[in-house]
């Protein structure tokens, strides 16, 4: 099979992806059964379907072997600048259409080529002591993670009691990888409060989303400027140190994108992984009884990958996808929630099995997979053994299908996840920072005191959900 193949010639027997009858992205079965939207289309197009985002029409690529090629890219026919799409060339898209800024936002997810490769070479060298856990700076980090799950165990279960029901969406899930983004920004040893509550204000995309998404691009920049001023043990530093000519606006626009990343996506992995594990269905539970933590969260990329769709890509030449001929300068986004579904890769798989496939694509695939992988996974892996290591038993508050989702685009995630909890025993004892831990933020005792002012402590206040 060909998943695409470049034409050069005749007009298709299709009228143009604009004037076709598209489906809305979002709608109820896309946001609480999406398993069921994807069929539809699956039945109604096959691998491709021309969909509405939010006022704007793409194609949607719902199979597993078309997504794959595309991600891919070996023949080089997939643009992703924004200036490669036809709209946006001829002032056709809507200056307040949400997703603007996303693309528009010219960091590394939307360069190609040289640009693309000059750019992801600094974020490899710039990870790479996060995520080498022989380096010091991956056992700090650890090692804060592990601090920061432990804390929030503890503030939750003091606010529930030994036994309760708690929220481990906002109160544990979503918080947690933010409070890990200060270490990696070298902004103070995690104790920029103000950054990560700006961050959950954007995240929440509520009605204080605008001014906090100023103010948080002005304290990024403000903190790379610093970077470039004075290097530390941080991200920026080691980004710059290893592409010295990034500019000043380059990095602040990594280090923005860094920040939704570690935020949202690692938050949606933490909270879908406790989600899969708890409901049984697809094989997480099992490799979690097993011990196998890693495996639990692979099974729960494939069942509810944290970004159910990749952004924008643009066609460069005419392309045949499917049944269908996509123009150059189409818009065209992958879904790997969706090619998940497919049974090209479905039929490899095995529910009953700890093991399986790792042909998913939750973390993209070619050219820009993503970077910062073992560093997401490693956050979720301490966030699910800390949480199951503290509670001996924990069952849902609600039934599976009558859990809210909130769904965008691009991401998938839960606005809540309610549990019935019981502590397995009394809270650990405070863990004093350890070597790793303290060479790499000697300023962690001034900038995360103890008792009644952890960080932890301090966010979930400021959030009000302490």
């Amino acid at each position: 099979m060909e998943p695409q193949t470049p034409q050069a010639d005749p007009a298709p027997a299709h009228p143009p992806l604009d004037a076709l009858a598209v489906h809305p992205l979002l709608n109820r079965d896309y946001e609480s059964r999406p398993a069921v939207f994807y069929e539809k289309l699956r039945e109604e197009y096959g691998p491709v379907a021309p969909v509405d985002v939010l006022g704007v029409p793409a194609w949607l690529v719902i199979g597993y072997a078309q997504t794959l090629d595309i991600l891919r890219d070996t023949r080089g026919v997939w643009s992703r600048r924004v200036e490669s799409w036809h709209r946006y060339r001829d002032g056709a898209v809507p200056a307040d259409w949400p997703m603007l800024p996303v693309v528009e936002s010219g960091n590394s997810a939307f360069r190609d080529g040289a640009d693309s490769t000059r750019l992801r070479s600094a974020w490899s060298e710039g990870l790479r002591p996060f995520q080498d856990r022989t380096r010091p700076e991956a056992k700090a980090l650890e090692q804060a993670v592990r601090r920061h799950a432990d804390e929030l165990i503890t503030v939750l279960s003091e606010n529930g009691g030994p036994a309760g029901l708690a929220d481990l969406s906002a109160q544990y899930a979503r918080p947690l990888p933010l409070m890990v983004i200060g270490r990696l920004l070298g902004t103070g040893a995690d104790g920029d409060d103000e950054l990560i509550i700006d961050l959950w204000r954007v995240m929440d995309a509520g009605p204080e989303a605008k001014e906090a998404a100023e103010r948080l691009t002005a304290r990024v920049a403000d903190v790379c400027a610093a970077r470039a001023a004075s290097p530390g043990a941080d991200l920026p530093s080691y980004m710059l140190a290893a592409v010295p000519d990034l500019t000043a606006d380059e990095l602040t626009k990594e280090m923005a994108m860094m920040t939704g990343l570690v935020g949202d996506v690692t938050g949606n992995l933490i909270c879908n992984t406790i989600t899969e594990v708890l409901i049984g269905a697809t094989g997480a539970r099992d490799s979690m009884s097993a011990g196998m933590i890693q495996e639990a969260i692979n099974r729960a990329s494939a069942a509810n990958p944290p970004m159910a769709n990749l952004s924008f890509r643009w066609a460069k030449s005419d392309v045949r996808l499917g049944r269908f001929q996509i123009a150059a300068g189409d818009a065209v986004m992958v879904s790997p929630a969706a090619a998940h579904l497919d049974p090209a890769f479905t039929a490899s798989t095995t529910p009953d099995s700890i093991y399986s496939s790792r042909a998913h694509l939750a973390w993209s695939a070619g050219p820009h997979a993503c970077l910062g992988r073992d560093l997401a996974t490693t956050i979720t892996t301490i966030a699910v053994e800390r949480l199951f290591d503290r509670f001996s038993a924990l069952r849902l508050a609600l039934p599976a299908d009558q859990l809210p989702w909130r769904s965008s685009p691009l991401m998938r995630g839960l606005r809540s996840l309610p549990v019935n909890y019981e502590l397995a025993g009394d809270p650990p004892e405070p863990r004093p920072a350890a070597p790793a831990e303290a060479a790499a933020a000697p300023a962690e005792k001034a900038a995360d005191e103890g008792g009644a002012n952890t960080l932890a402590r301090r966010v979930l206040r400021l959030m009000r959900l302490s």
